[in-house]
């Protein structure tokens, strides 16, 4: 067992639902079990780089978070301590506040810190890590795609949303006989889109992994039209992969609308003007972030929370939590930044969308 008294807690990158339950969780060990004093770092570790920002965490000021989406602590995915931009007489330099955080978190009397977040996340964990800092992490991101993990908590809830939304879709597209094109997060990996776009009952999804082609699609549709069937659900990741026939004209679009709503619009006016039929486009965006975490994700953040106390109760540092078929183990962080996860274009998902007549564009 190691000497800890006090421990830090930081939410890092986008937030996603689950993250006060992860919180939670870990402060209500660390209290109960262990009698630790808690901090929460604001913003990321912005409250390592301010430590005036950073508060101590209670039973009290943890009380009702468990439902609710979001994090108290707050979040960014702007500020690498690593990397920081700051302006000095008049010009963005950047800057390695490493040396910084470490003395703040001496100062604040830390032990150690427990980092949420995703891949980028882990990253700074790690290598503020191997500078001396004490860190466990937490794997957290809507997209499921940490290779350490089998899943994250916060995409079993996104999934909801994007299932939900795709289900309220349907009627009205049936209703008037038209494509709708639902655009979906992703940006590099499709599992949103391939599990929500099933457990919808899509006819298209469109996904990083398998590059596609949009005459395919379009003819795809038209059979569909041809059978009777004249509505189609289209559910495109943003982080799609189209084949030559519109590469330029996504990478155009990419750079005119950075944000949300490229493909979904590049894809929605393609099909419009190929196969002449009433086209409608929903980007989901960051709805998808948002809302009280599921029951799965209230239990896996819980069972994350707690196992970063123990890890760091039994003194293993660098590691972070992950789930392992049934079982919450310990990974190297080194690990979960070695690889990213993605769909198996000849994986057991595909293939059964695949079987079931979804059209990958391909």
């Amino acid at each position: 067992m190691t000497d800890t008294k006090t421990i830090g807690i930081s939410t890092g990158g986008g937030d996603c639902p689950g993250l006060n339950a992860v919180i939670r969780a870990a402060t209500r060990a660390a209290i109960l079990q262990y009698g630790w004093r808690v901090i929460g770092i604001t913003d990321g570790l912005d409250g390592l780089i301010w430590p005036e920002r950073s508060r101590e965490l209670t039973m009290d000021s943890i009380s009702g978070i468990l439902p609710r989406g979001g994090t108290i602590l707050g979040t960014t995915n702007r500020g690498n301590p690593l990397r920081y931009k700051v302006t000095e007489n008049g010009c963005e330099v950047v800057r390695d506040l490493t040396p910084q955080i470490m003395e703040n978190a001496r100062k604040l009397g830390l032990d150690a810190v427990i980092i949420i977040g995703g891949d980028g996340t882990q990253a700074i964990g790690l290598e503020l890590f191997r500078r001396g800092l004490k860190v466990v992490g937490v794997p957290k991101t809507i997209d499921n795609d940490l290779s350490a993990t089998d899943v994250t908590f916060g995409f079993d809830t996104a999934l909801h949303t994007c299932t939900d939304a795709i289900d309220k879709l349907f009627s009205t597209a049936e209703s008037h006989h038209r494509i709708m094109v639902v655009e979906v997060m992703g940006r590099d990996a499709g599992w949103i889109a391939l599990q929500a776009g099933l457990a919808g009952g899509a006819h298209v999804i469109l996904i990083p992994e398998i590059q596609f082609n949009i005459r395919k699609v379009c003819d795809f549709i038209l059979q569909r039209d041809h059978r009777g069937r004249k509505f189609t659900i289209v559910v495109v990741a943003e982080g799609i992969r189209p084949g030559s026939d519109l590469r330029a004209s996504y990478e155009q679009e990419k750079r005119m609308y950075p944000r949300a709503g490229a493909a979904g619009n590049l894809i929605g006016d393609a099909l419009g003007m190929h196969t002449k039929k009433d086209v409608r486009v929903t980007v989901l965006g960051h709805v998808q972030r948002g809302g009280s975490p599921s029951p799965f994700d209230r239990i896996l953040s819980t069972r994350f929370g707690v196992e970063a106390v123990e890890l760091i109760a039994r003194g293993e540092f660098g590691k972070m939590v992950a789930l392992r078929g049934r079982r919450v183990e310990a990974v190297d962080i080194a690990e979960a930044c070695g690889a990213m996860k993605r769909v198996n274009p000849g994986g057991e998902m595909v293939r059964i969308a695949r079987a079931i007549g979804v059209c990958f564009g391909d």
